[in-house]
């Protein structure tokens, strides 16, 4: 498509969502709730063709020789197809948070004033290879009251349709515009740039959910405000008085469970203190499961396996089976490594020494910090949140896993009796 064809094109989109945010906005709990069950349903009955639609994507993907990492973010099977359903019955037990009044108070004028959870409006989402976000973003918009539009990765096109056609299956069962969620339809890189400049009117947010180019991208050309995040560059630190079997377990899951999210951790830390306990058995189990290890001097000498880490290693999110790792002098150095090449995503300490635990997590400055737990928690529905949008590592509006809380803001409503300001 030319230019003017891919923006009118969108201009279509971004006012279709205007009048469904407008109607949305309104709809009640129980429509909603509605609307998501049916989509629920649909995920299960077209299972088949859910996975018809991702052999497509998975067959063009090979093909054009994606990495491993991608194209296990792309696949879909009947277990993660029924995780996509069970993530949108989660949303449906979430409170609506839209129309709650979260304060309320009243001046010595009488003026009463309330504040009241409003929706943000239109959200624009762009992603790449994982077809889940289809549903996760498209449901928790719909739960809290937000127009959706999406634009899913060139590599799911097939896979993020067959799941985008489920949800408008769910708005048509409980009466809500079909616009309420809306998949842009071409894969015309133009289309992005669009939603990034060209849709200010349209769109109240953007959340990017993918690698460090597409988020660089979305931050430097969006002309709204953008939730997100750049590197999930994840660390676990090992203190002195971890248990060292919770330690091997821990530092194991949280990077091999699956290496392609942003909650996989990149380093690993381990107090000097602890070396000839702790070290090896971990490096070994790392080494063992395929993993490749990249150490400082120290850890080289724990494992002949070991390749020598190099400064840029540090600073490096991988979204693979590698891992970096180096041995510090204690948890003070643990946090200063983390804050100088961290992302303030989610950091991890594993001690069963409260004092350094609570150290740690009241110096680390991330987004998330964990103690005894692998950082692969890092994960709207492992909060309790149904599912997310993605993780932000922003200081402004929305901080970690963007849920639907998340996804709203707030006005003030303010009753009188006929005071006016003198």
């Amino acid at each position: 498509m030319n230019l003017d064809s891919v923006g009118e094109l969108m201009e279509g989109l971004g006012k279709a969502a205007i009048g469904a945010a407008g109607a949305l906005a309104h709809a009640t709990t129980a429509q909603k709730n509605a609307a998501l069950a049916a989509a629920a349903a649909a995920v299960r009955a077209r299972s088949a063709a859910l996975l018809a639609a991702n052999e497509r994507d998975m067959a063009a993907a090979r093909a054009a020789h994606l990495s491993g990492p991608r194209l296990e973010r792309l696949r879909l099977d009947e277990r993660r197809i029924e995780a996509i359903a069970a993530s949108i019955d989660a949303v449906i037990a979430l409170p609506d948070p839209i129309g709650t009044t979260v304060a309320e108070w009243e001046r010595p004028n009488g003026l009463k004033i309330q504040r009241v959870v409003v929706p943000l409006g239109v959200i624009g989402i762009i992603y790449e290879s994982r077809p889940n976000v289809t549903a996760d973003a498209g449901a928790l918009c719909l739960k809290s009251g937000n127009a959706a539009l999406l634009r899913g990765g060139s590599e799911s096109q097939h896979s993020s349709a067959a799941l985008h056609a489920c949800l408008v299956q769910g708005l048509a069962a409980a009466d809500l515009p079909p616009q309420c969620i809306q998949l842009v339809p071409i894969t015309d890189r133009a289309a992005v740039g669009y939603m990034l400049a060209g849709m200010s009117e349209y769109l109240d947010v953007i959340v990017p959910r993918g690698g460090k180019s597409l988020v660089e991208r979305v931050k430097k050309e969006a002309r709204v405000p953008v939730i997100g995040h750049l590197e999930g560059n994840c660390h676990v630190y090992i203190d002195r008085d971890a248990d060292v079997r919770m330690a091997r377990t821990i530092a194991l899951n949280a990077k091999m469970r699956r290496t392609g999210i942003c909650g996989a951790a990149e380093t690993l830390l381990v107090d000097q203190a602890c070396v000839a306990t702790h070290l090896a058995p971990i490096v070994r189990d790392l080494l063992d499961s395929g993993c490749e290890v990249r150490g400082d001097a120290t850890v080289q000498k724990a494992d002949a396996r070991v390749r020598a880490a190099s400064e840029d290693d540090w600073y490096t999110e991988y979204l693979d089976a590698i891992i970096a790792a180096r041995v510090v002098e204690g948890v003070d150095a643990a946090i200063a490594h983390i804050a100088r090449y961290g992302s303030s995503h989610t950091e991890s300490i594993v001690t069963e020494n409260q004092a350094t635990a609570e150290r740690f997590l009241q110096r680390v400055d991330s987004a998330i910090v964990l103690h005894n737990a692998s950082t692969q928690f890092a994960d709207g529905g492992e909060f309790g949140m149904g599912a997310e949008i993605g993780i932000s590592t922003d200081r402004f509006h929305a901080r970690g896993p963007v849920g639907v809380e998340q996804l709203t803001s707030y006005k003030y409503v303010v009753r009188g009796a006929g005071q006016v300001r003198a």
